[in-house]
């Protein structure tokens, strides 16, 4: 009982902080890319929008910092066994993450708000450029650890504990750069999307039409690049993920038995783990997934089972079948959804270049509730790869079991996850009420076009387009 509210105190808060991540990073790269189009082009309808949407970004910031404080504590506090199996792994990937990338974040931050009319025009815009690489640094490596958890590299077991022996080869983990390139990627889809669907509120609001029509352009282009990346480098992950975790996409698939020219499942209606009442498949995809092969042979959970029990002892080493089935699923859905909105969106406003976007209000709301799509399929996506690899906390030498802390009660835990529950529901309600205030403001007299001048003088239009 106690493991089981370990993981849902700890679910329920890294779940809850995951959803500012992506935003920060995304928000971050399309802001630093406004900033440098309003200096090049000496553009001040850019410069407006790069203050509108920094705000966002500046709110989710803070509460990605706020949330993500308590998951230090919890290393320390719920699983002091596993801290301190990985302490000299992880040292100093986070040490390095706290002080070259959040303290630069923070820094440069600082400099972009408070130095906008104090520093020159050039070193304003590239401290904005600085925050952006700083969230991506920061995320390589808080990844590094994570990945290290997924497929353990360039370590010795000494004492109980696992001991650094080689920090280039914890760097050059290939299933590292194939989850950081993943999740970077997902993270700019993130932010498009919310400026693409803020955008879509703004025009279905008739304010500053020409203004929000360019930033729901840029918005659409990254979101439809980013997407088609991300399915790439999911699939490159798949392929991963089926030689070091073979249990993860059996499981994804719900398939008992080893074959060769497996099928993918789209749907199934009724028992995983029996006879289903209605299925969708697609012959031969999962092979051409996991192997690149058409008659590739994927393991079943039966024999993975099987061969986990004998190299690690007996136990179970199957996951929760539903959650990692309905997981990748849904991420995956999610994801097409976010490509033919963003696809849809960019050829239209291309055909209206020269004016406001040509969408329909339907569109324009739809693109407005594509702005939860991002945050559930990465959601989705985090509990999949997690909860895929079950019963491991450390792929292959630290049982999840194993990892908590003995001296911390059942109820003490019982007690702080409701309290948790009660403080993130305030703090996301607080965030709501932020983000809805800060995105329904405009953006003053600059977003909107101007008269005419005289005799037609084209600075007076400049800003239409």
């Amino acid at each position: 009982m106690k493991v089981l509210l370990d993981r849902w105190q700890f679910g329920v808060t890294i779940t809850y902080h995951f959803l500012f991540v992506p935003l920060t990073i995304g928000l971050a790269f399309l802001v630093a890319v406004m900033q440098v189009l309003a200096y090049r082009r000496r553009d001040e309808v850019w410069e407006r929008l790069t203050r509108f949407f920094g705000t966002l970004f500046l709110i989710n910031f803070a509460m990605g910092v706020v949330t993500g404080i308590v998951q230090e504590f919890q290393f320390g506090m719920n699983w002091s066994n596993y801290s301190v199996f990985v302490g000299n792994i992880f040292g100093a990937p986070l040490a390095m993450e706290g002080l070259l990338a959040f303290f630069a974040e923070s820094t440069f931050i600082a400099l972009w708000l408070f130095g906008r009319d104090r520093l020159p025009p050039l070193a304003h815009t590239l401290s904005i450029c600085v925050v952006s690489l700083g969230t991506v640094v920061s995320a390589f490596f808080i990844l590094t650890a994570n990945a290290w958890m997924q497929h353990p590299v360039g370590y010795r077991i000494a004492g109980g504990k696992a001991e650094l022996t080689d920090f280039w080869a914890v760097l050059r983990n290939d299933t590292l750069w194939a989850e950081f390139s993943h999740t970077v990627l997902a993270a700019l889809v993130t932010g498009a999307m919310v400026v693409l669907g803020v955008s879509g509120w703004q025009l279905l609001r008739g304010r500053h039409v020409a203004a929000f029509t360019r930033s729901a352009r840029l918005a659409a282009g990254v979101a439809l690049v980013c997407t088609v990346l991300v399915m790439v480098t999911g699939d490159l992950q798949a392929r991963l993920m089926d030689t070091q975790q073979p249990m993860k996409m059996a499981a994804a698939e719900a398939v008992y038995r080893t074959q060769a020219g497996a099928s993918f499942s789209l749907l199934t209606i009724g028992n995983l783990s029996g006879q289903p009442v209605f299925q969708v498949r697609i012959p031969h995809l999962l092979s051409l997934i996991a192997t690149l092969s058409w008659n590739g042979t994927v393991d079943g959970i039966t024999q993975v089972q099987n061969a986990e029990a004998a190299r690690y002892g007996p136990g179970g080493y199957v996951p929760v079948l539903w959650v990692t089935y309905w997981s990748f699923r849904l991420m995956v859905g999610f994801g097409f959804v976010m490509l033919a909105a963003s696809a849809w969106a960019l050829w239209r406003s291309r055909r209206g270049r020269r004016k406001a976007l040509e969408l329909g209000r339907w569109t324009l709301w739809f693109l407005v509730a594509c702005i939860i799509t991002p945050f559930l399929a990465n959601t989705s996506g985090w509990l999949f790869t997690e909860m895929g690899r079950q019963p491991w906390i450390v792929y292959g030498l630290m049982k999840t079991g194993a990892g908590i802390s003995p001296s911390v009660s059942t109820a003490d835990v019982a007690i702080t996850l409701a309290g948790f529950v009660l403080l993130y529901t305030v703090l996301g309600v607080i965030d709501v009420v932020l983000m809805y205030r800060a995105a329904r403001g405009g953006l003053g007299d600059a977003g909107e076009p101007r008269p005419p001048g005289p005799r037609g003088d084209p600075a007076a239009t400049e800003l239409v387009y």
